[in-house]
């Protein structure tokens, strides 16, 4: 690996006045902001509307990470409440829909990934998490907690949490408008979801942990994206804290 390349992305992505790239989008071209799996099980998600949560003031001086978790299941309530919060549909306005995380230029290229370990009524298994349906999509049965902490570099948290949010990055979605830049955008996204989460997590009465440290294709292996037009980014454990 190029021990400069970082050093490198950030020079040469950087704007300078007068020097702008210029933006001849080709509008026929747009990529989707939703990912869907149409031959997928469904799995209806909960109203969450009589979820009692903390006050934002609460939260903040509560919030730390949490890595050691009790055998107690995630509910589904608890489960929509979280997905929602973290990236779901907020709003709906001149014909746009506006979710709960910003995302530059709205182009929303990162998606919701669940493992769930130890959720009520849910097998265990990969998901992905439809927003624009707000309902899981069934990628694969299975125990797959293993998996996920050898490549989180062994970190046990994610065989004891009840769930694992994974994020990947669609990249075209942002490269389409910001070329090269999008890189930046897409990892300042994923933390905006991330911390969405962390702090909805927190009100709910769990603990959560994120985690940047991870074999990058081994998730991508478990997830079943290909590591180049798709990737996992980042992950977050959840459950009850010890």
């Amino acid at each position: 690996m190029n021990k400069r390349i970082g050093d490198r992305f950030q020079e040469e992505t950087k704007y300078y006045r007068n020097q702008l790239p210029t933006l001849d989008l080709n509008w026929s071209a747009k990529p989707e902001v939703y990912k869907e799996y149409p031959d997928s099980k469904k799995i209806e998600l909960p109203p969450f509307d009589s979820v009692e949560t903390m006050s934002l003031d609460e939260v903040l001086k509560k919030r730390k990470s949490i890595r050691q978790f009790t055998k107690d299941p995630l509910s589904m309530n608890h489960l929509s409440y979280l997905l929602w919060a973290s990236t779901g549909i907020q709003r709906r306005e001149r014909g746009y829909e506006f979710r709960t995380a910003p995302s530059a230029g709205a182009l929303y290229p990162v998606e919701t990934y669940v493992v769930c370990n130890n959720v009520e009524s849910l097998e265990k298994g990969v998901y992905h998490y439809s927003i624009k349906s707000h309902v899981l999509e069934l990628i694969k049965k299975g125990d797959f907690s293993q998996e996920i902490t050898l490549a989180a570099l062994g970190q046990r948290m994610c065989l004891e949490c009840a769930a694992i949010f994974v994020w990947t990055a669609i990249f075209y979605r942002s490269k389409w408008k910001y070329k090269q830049r999008a890189y930046r955008y897409i990892y300042l996204d994923a933390g905006h979801i991330a911390q969405n989460l962390g702090l909805a997590s927190v009100s709910l009465g769990l603990g959560s942990c994120h985690v940047g440290a991870i074999f990058d294709d081994e998730l991508n292996n478990v997830l079943g994206v290909d590591g180049i037009e798709e990737s996992t980014i980042y992950l977050t454990v959840v459950g009850h804290p010890l």
